[in-house]
């Protein structure tokens, strides 16, 4: 069927279903998935919240979607919006027998009924436009994660040679303990967790 990808057998380290939402995200030409490195800590930071609630900003075909599936234990739950109807629907077609994952499809902002999250992946809307919100969507103890960021070897770190406020606003928060750690040798990535 159209825009639904079967979970079928993966690569070593590859969850199944992430590579279905790999197969769709190829079917629709999307080029802006989840890159494994990333995945990897979306899988770990999921599993260390066991029964908590996951939330993903940006589904795309649900690669990073899948990734956090990876980790869920128990009765974890995973919301994920995606604006663009077709990428939402493809999404749903890959989470279509677990009920523990949402696909909702329309504005970042859809998730804040469903909060506070244990770990929030911010990848598409807020990370810019709202991140105080993004902020206090996150639990006491939540896991922050934003990526696609540009490595910097000082403070402040710089992009396109300015400041890059964005990261600065994270990295200082003084609700959350921040890093910066490196994902590629080209990519970046912002872990925090929300103070207690």
């Amino acid at each position: 069927m159209e825009g639904v990808c079967a979970v079928g057998s993966a690569g070593p380290d590859v969850p199944e279903r992430v590579a279905a939402a790999e197969r769709c995200a190829a079917v629709a030409g999307f080029g802006f998935s989840c890159a494994p490195e990333v995945g990897r800590l979306l899988r770990l930071a999921a599993a260390s919240k066991p029964g908590g609630v996951m939330a993903e900003s940006g589904t795309g075909c649900g690669v990073g979607a899948a990734w956090l599936h990876s980790g869920l234990i128990g009765d974890a739950r995973l919301f994920t919006v995606e604006r663009d109807q077709d990428l939402a629907r493809r999404a749903a077609g890959v989470f279509a027998d677990d009920d523990r994952v949402r696909v909702l499809t329309g504005d970042w902002r859809l998730l804040e009924r469903h909060a506070p999250f244990d770990v929030f992946f911010c990848d598409g809307g807020g990370k810019r436009d709202d991140p105080q919100l993004v902020v206090e969507l996150l639990a006491p103890g939540g896991v922050l994660v934003l990526d696609d960021f540009t490595p910097s070897s000082g403070w402040p770190p710089r992009y396109a040679g300015a400041v890059d406020e964005l990261r600065v606003f994270y990295l200082t928060h003084p609700a959350l303990h921040a890093t910066e750690v490196l994902t590629t040798p080209t990519e970046s990535a912002v872990l925090a967790v929300r103070r207690s």
